[in-house]
């Protein structure tokens, strides 16, 4: 289990983080919402220690993780894949998947055909040059690359950032329809699916707990097992995702 307690961040002397608290348990998915600006990001960053924390533990399954380096913080467990991918745009798709591991010193083993799996078209385009995926692509191979660590945990900062319709409604009415009809969209829509069924693949394993940041609620709804809304850097909301109600979205969620 990860851990968050009472986690205080500042920049510049402004407070942004303010007594965070959460849980995420092993083999679930806690969607972690708010409006932009909130301290989403924040909150990942703090906890693979690209930003330095003020007050308050971070815990892997038991193991205090403050003040400790990222690259330390990595080997216990911690996988982090942000928002916008940073994969290495002239290393091909195989070199990328590999360059998690080799960093830590191991050998890919069957680890790469479970990654092929879950993300078909990687295997496909191995040897081609990261840069030239188009979004969707490089999230996914964003997404491999970081399980190529072996994670205990997983963090996804807007996995469907840049892939999406730009309508919040568009993409939610997608993924109902392709679960529910089979339909053939746009590749975009296509993409969005392919995370999502991989984020649910993953939870159903039970082995890799994920904290998600992302905006679009019934992409949450879909792949979620519980949620935490924050509010001025502050967790303000939090339950199981089947208790998101609409009074809730209204008054945290909407714009």
């Amino acid at each position: 289990m990860l851990t968050l307690s009472k986690l205080q961040v500042s920049y510049d002397g402004s407070r942004i983080l303010r007594d965070v608290s959460l849980e995420v348990p092993s083999g679930k998915v806690v969607c972690l919402m708010g409006r932009n600006g909130v301290g989403k990001t924040t909150t990942l960053k703090s906890v693979v220690g690209l930003v330095p924390t003020d007050a308050g533990s971070i815990r892997l399954d038991g193991v205090e993780l403050s003040g400790r380096r990222p690259e330390d913080r990595a080997r216990e467990g911690l996988s982090y894949v942000p928002q916008g991918r940073d994969i290495f745009p002239n290393l091909t798709v195989m070199e990328n998947l590999r360059i998690g591991a080799v960093a830590q010193g191991r050998r890919i083993h069957g680890e790469i055909d479970r990654v092929f799996a879950l993300f078909p078209v990687l295997k496909e385009m191995t040897q081609r040059k990261g840069g030239v995926l188009s979004g969707g692509q490089q999230q996914q191979l964003a997404i491999g690359r970081a399980l190529l660590t072996r994670p205990k945990f997983l963090l996804l900062d807007e996995p469907t950032e840049g892939i999406q319709p730009n309508i919040i409604d568009q993409i939610g009415e997608t993924i109902k329809k392709l679960r529910d009809e089979g339909i053939g969209p746009g590749e975009a829509s296509q993409q969005v699916q392919v995370i999502g069924n991989a984020i649910k693949s993953i939870r159903q394993e039970g082995q890799i707990g994920i904290l998600l940041v992302e905006q679009y609620l019934d992409f949450c709804l879909d792949v979620g097992d519980y949620f935490h809304i924050m509010d001025r850097g502050s967790v303000v909301a939090q339950g199981a995702i089947l208790e998101l109600s609409n009074e809730i979205v209204k008054q945290h969620l909407t714009v």
